[in-house]
């Protein structure tokens, strides 16, 4: 019998890796490279693809090296133990701006984002492979699958609600509030990724191969499950990374600041964090969707279909601050459909994992998982890389004066950027989760 404390310590690992670090990776970073920190929109742009190619290779080589590992916490359980205290180390340094010069910002930038994709892919991917070990009954994997869910987004939820008060307190200049926010939710990243290698157990033993080959991953390409599943992941993901990686740039240039509404700051993280909190009980609610709507495939489906339709409502809502509220109501309608699918995808990679070991004899579900973290990361980084890119095509620009050290931003197009702003945060996420739905609806696993 898997206890609830087993549960809620599974998910502090998501709490961590996708409340903390990877929803102010996707939500903050772009603005904050480029108008915090001083890069310029090339450089954030080449940053985010240049991890996408090491992670590449990075996710399945880990998952395989995670997969013959054998200590006595586990084969997965002790990347967390032992990850914990770098994996917040190096976000912490992430969101701290050195007095240097472009040069020097830039390889600080370079290095510690590199260095953060590395030690989040050594923590991650076993964290996501857990869930084939603890447990074999299909009801339970879905179980800890909304578990997780629900601590990435409630964790989410207080992270992106707590940002603009933790900055507020940290006082001085914006580098300054950043580094203070940067230590503090790094120290808590750290402690709950601990926490969840200490908490959970690993109850079955993975088939292993003794040896390293290149057998698993010829047998993962000609898994057809896995390659519809990776291209829904790489889309979810990019429907999650085009909306947090712009979000900034809205409050910033379509209602010019944050807009304060009594007690309330609404900033960019606040904003979105409307939108956290529905996911977090929608993700909840997903089993029982699941199980009303009769297969994962097709609850995935109508949730798609959901994020469709409010996602183009989005784009004809006035642009501007009066109507913040009805922004804030359609973010939360479209985060239903998020939230119901989000347990869903790694409760499919459970089963992907099943099915590779029956097929192919011997476990691989490091690796399968891997591919849902690369996804996650993929989808994620590629997305604000494109999002800066076409703020670039719009007519924005940034910068580190050579001479001072200051950022500079330049805007050619007010107008410009404020449509593509509006456009990146709505018609592209419609467009990108009708494929989606596309893809679940043929997807040929039906569980």
């Amino acid at each position: 019998m898997v206890s609830l404390k087993e549960k809620i310590g599974y998910a502090l690992g998501d709490a961590a890796a996708g409340g903390i670090t990877w929803k102010v990776m996707s939500i903050a970073f772009p603005l904050f490279f480029t108008n915090i920190f001083g890069l310029s929109v090339a450089d954030t742009a080449t940053l985010m693809l240049l991890a996408r190619l090491l992670d590449v290779v990075t996710d399945p080589l880990m998952g395989s090296l995670a997969d013959r590992t054998r200590s006595r916490w586990g084969t997965y359980r002790p990347w967390l133990i032992l990850g914990a205290i770098p994996f917040g180390l190096i976000f912490a340094l992430l969101l701290y701006t050195p007095d240097f010069g472009p040069v020097g910002k830039r390889i600080w930038a370079y290095s510690l984002y590199l260095m953060m994709m590395a030690v989040y892919t050594a923590v991650n991917v076993p964290y996501g492979s857990l869930l084939g070990v603890m447990t074999d009954d299909d009801n339970q994997k879905n179980q800890f699958s909304s578990f997780r869910m629900v601590g990435a987004y409630a964790m989410g939820f207080i992270t992106m609600l707590a940002f603009p008060y933790v900055l507020k307190f940290a006082g001085g200049t914006e580098q300054h509030q950043y580094a203070v926010a940067g230590v503090i939710l790094g120290i808590v990243a750290a402690l709950m990724t601990l926490a969840c290698g200490l908490l959970t157990k690993e109850r079955l033993k993975p088939v292993m191969a003794e040896s390293f080959s290149l057998r698993p991953f010829v047998d993962l390409v000609k898994n057809k499950p896995w390659i519809w599943l990776t291209t829904i992941g790489v889309c979810s993901n990019f429907f999650n990374g085009f909306r947090y990686a712009v979000a900034g740039y809205l409050m910033t240039y379509c209602m010019h600041g944050d807009v304060t509404v009594s007690w309330l700051i609404i900033n960019y993280t606040v904003f979105m964090m409307f939108g956290e909190f529905t996911c977090m009980i929608f993700g909840g609610v997903s089993p029982v969707f699941t199980k009303w709507i009769g297969s994962k495939k097709m609850a995935f489906f109508w949730a798609s279909v959901i994020c469709v339709i409010t996602s183009v409502a989005f784009f004809f809502i006035p642009m501007n601050p009066a109507y913040i509220w009805v922004m804030i109501a359609v973010v939360i309608l479209t985060s239903v459909g998020i939230g119901l699918y989000s347990p869903l995808l790694w409760s499919m990679y459970a089963d992907v994992a099943d099915y590779a070991t029956e097929k192919n004899g011997s476990s691989s579900t490091g690796l399968i998982f891997s591919s849902g973290t690369m996804a996650q990361k993929f989808g994620t980084a590629i997305s604000g890389a494109l999002v800066t890119m076409l703020l670039g095509i719009a007519g924005f620009a940034s910068g580190t004066d050579e001479m001072t050290g200051e950022t500079i931003v330049t805007i050619t197009d007010e107008e410009s950027v404020r449509q593509m702003v509006w456009a990146i945060f709505s018609l592209f996420p419609a467009a990108i989760a009708t494929v989606m739905a596309y893809l679940v609806y043929k997807f040929p696993i039906n569980k």
